[in-house]
């Protein structure tokens, strides 16, 4: 017994000093690359100012006088308030019709994509190289850029917000559809396949009656994301509230209070749809509702 506590010791000494050193070399690591990290910030922070003529510092005291001179005016014309409210609601619903029709045909789109691009259920397995690139350069190009381009071929409107925003949309959708799909069991569509079913049918039988709750999910936490985003496009000439908000802070002083009242609008939407999509999500991912 002593001759083998005697072989144990020495052995379990090494690797404990082994580990030590190891967790030592890696806080090192961690404190120089952290040390990198805030000296490359600082000298970043340091030529964009510079290139700013040192505005950032002489406008800092002013942070807070646009959000404090918006809210004097509305609490001074607090009685046009409702009037306001009313007023721009339907740019507001614009703004979610674009958010929701953008969603609907991105996710579609994203869907396509994602069967064609998954490793076992690609209708050309070849091709899922070049299905997976298109979906990086969808997600690669930001929804203004596209929505400018669109706004320059075809005017301003809802239409060029809802394109860029779906072109987005099923790129980014594809992607997490994808890799929902890996997870799906093969034995269904193996079984549909040996009894002569097509590839659609496969994937409409064998492999979305399995990943549909998550798909939803994505979907739904997408939709939030988007109604966001169709609000920005509005600053571009996309239509929707965020045009309004645009056109009423460009007059500056005098509208302040319609200003205000967009700001509420879309910040009760927001909170609304994003409680909403919480609550059916939990529910989806949780199990629930799944009767």
């Amino acid at each position: 017994m002593a001759e083998i506590t005697s072989s144990v010791g020495p052995g379990a000494a090494h690797m404990r000093d082994s580990y030590m050193t190891l967790t030592r070399q890696r806080r090192i690591y961690s404190g120089m690359i952290l040390i990198v990290f805030v000296a490359l910030m600082a000298a970043g922070f340091v030529v964009a100012d510079d290139r700013n003529a040192g505005g950032f510092w002489n406008g800092l005291p002013n942070v807070l006088a646009f959000p404090s001179e918006v809210v004097s005016e509305a609490a001074a014309k607090i009685e046009r308030l409702p009037g306001n409210l009313a007023k721009f609601f339907p740019a507001l619903i614009e703004t979610i019709n674009i958010a929701a029709v953008s969603t609907l045909v991105g996710a579609m789109l994203g869907l396509a994509l994602s069967l064609l691009s998954t490793r076992g259920l690609a209708r050309f397995p070849r091709l899922i190289p070049l299905f997976r690139r298109i979906m990086d350069v969808m997600r690669a190009i930001p929804e203004i850029v596209i929505a400018l381009v669109l706004i320059f071929i075809m005017g301003g409107g809802p239409v060029p917000a809802m394109i860029a925003i779906a072109f987005h949309t099923g790129g980014a959708l594809g992607k997490l559809f994808s890799e929902v799909n890996e997870n799906a069991d093969l034995k269904p569509v193996e079984g549909l396949e040996s009894v002569g079913a097509t590839w659609i049918q496969r994937m409409g039988l064998g492999v979305i009656p399995q990943v549909a709750p998550n798909y939803l999910s994505y979907g739904l936490m997408r939709f939030e994301i988007n109604i966001r985003a169709s609000a920005i496009l509005g600053f571009v000439g996309a239509g929707g509230v965020g045009y309004e908000l645009r056109n009423a802070m460009s007059w500056g002083q005098g509208r302040f209070d319609e200003a205000a009242a967009i700001f509420l609008l879309l910040f009760g939407a927001i909170v609304f749809f994003d409680q909403l999509s919480s609550h059916y999500r939990d529910k989806l991912t949780s199990g629930e509702g799944r009767a």
